[in-house]
C-alpha cells in the first residue's frame, strides 16, 4: 500500500485481492475434493498438501483485501481522496 493511491485505486487492489482469494478457496476445494478419490496415498497426501497452500494463499489475500479496503476508506474520509 502506497501513501500515493487514491481511495479509487485501494478499493480496486481491495477487489481484486478478494478475487484472488476466491480462486484460492476454489483451487484448495479441488484439491482437498481429489485428495479422497484417487487411489494412492501418497498422491493422496500430495493433493491435501496443496489444498493447505492454497488456503494459505487465500488468507494472505485476505489480509491484502481488508488492508486496502481499510486504506481507501481512510483516503476517503480525509477530505481529498488522495
Amino acid at each position: 500500500m502506497s501513501d500515493d493511491k487514491s481511495a479509487a485505486e485501494n478499493f480496486l487492489d481491495s477487489a481484486k485481492a478478494k478475487v484472488n482469494e476466491g480462486a484460492d478457496r476454489l483451487r484448495a476445494a479441488g484439491h482437498e475434493a481429489a485428495s479422497h478419490v484417487g487411489g494412492s496415498t501418497l498422491d493422496n497426501a500430495g493433493d491435501k498438501a496443496k489444498a493447505m497452500e492454497d488456503r494459505a494463499k487465500a488468507e494472505v489475500h485476505n489480509a491484502e483485501a481488508h488492508a486496502n479496503y481499510n486504506e481507501g476508506k481512510r483516503e476517503s474520509t480525509d477530505g481529498d481522496g488522495h
